[in-house]
């Protein structure tokens, strides 16, 4: 199974070679800065978001909810390695050649790349993160998902992947961040709630500080809230006289 697309007519090899087209009547410093993006820009982003949505949800979630988003943030780079590991028998079964070595005329931004074409690894772990991402927190996995089609994009117009690899990656990614996740979730729950009573390691599941949403006004104001029997609430004693 060497060649999936080989045939310059095939819609596949048609895609790419729009795409990567766009290189050629780029500036030479756009095509540095796609190259940059599509090998290491995007990925780092990505862990960006990913963090951004920890710091979040730690902060402004109520216990319960902090340790199923926790759990959830913690399952999408995990996910993600996965995909990667499944993808290694899918590349060496299908054995598909780099587009370049079987298409002359493309503008090929990164060198090095001898290996296996389909699927493509960047797609992969970009989708597996975004959509794992999106289980743990609506939108950040919307923009983590963004991110991850631009990596796909990305990768076609560097002259690295087909257009098929891209969706193989996304399909796979997905797979693997949904189909796995029920199971990762009842596994991750009660490991990080282990972890959210902790001393020491439970302000990484939620903050410690105070929030006024999560006490009473009087707490708020840092006035105790009065107790049964006191001079301010009136004991039943003084209640019966002032009847």
């Amino acid at each position: 199974m060497a060649g999936l697309a080989l045939d310059g007519s095939n819609p596949d090899v048609s895609l790419l070679y729009d795409i990567n087209g766009l290189a050629k009547s780029a500036p030479t410093w756009f095509d540095r800065v796609m190259e940059f993006v599509g090998e290491y820009g995007i990925m780092f982003g990505m862990v960006l978001v990913v963090l951004w949505c920890w710091w979040s949800v730690r902060r402004r979630g109520t216990a319960e909810d902090s340790v199923s988003a926790v759990a959830g943030i913690v399952w999408a780079p995990l996910a993600a390695g996965i995909a990667l590991l499944i993808n290694i028998p899918i590349r060496g079964f299908v054995e598909r050649p780099r587009p370049f070595k079987d298409h002359s005329g493309l503008d090929v931004l990164v060198d090095g790349k001898n290996d296996f074409s389909f699927v493509s690894d960047h797609a992969t772990m970009a989708m597996a993160l975004g959509v794992g991402l999106f289980v743990a927190h609506r939108k950040f996995g919307i923009a983590a998902i963004g991110l991850a089609l631009l990596e796909g994009f990305c990768r076609v117009y560097m002259g690295v992947h087909y257009p098929t690899d891209v969706v193989g990656g996304f399909a796979l990614g997905t797979a693997v961040a949904l189909l796995l996740a029920p199971l990762a979730m009842m596994m991750l729950t009660p490991l990080v709630a282990a972890v959210s009573r902790s001393a020491r390691l439970g302000p990484l599941v939620r903050s410690r500080r105070p929030r006024a949403a999560d006490s009473g006004r009087g707490d708020a104001l840092g006035i105790p809230e009065p107790r049964p029997g006191s001079r301010g609430g009136g004991s039943d004693g003084e209640k019966g006289l002032a009847a």
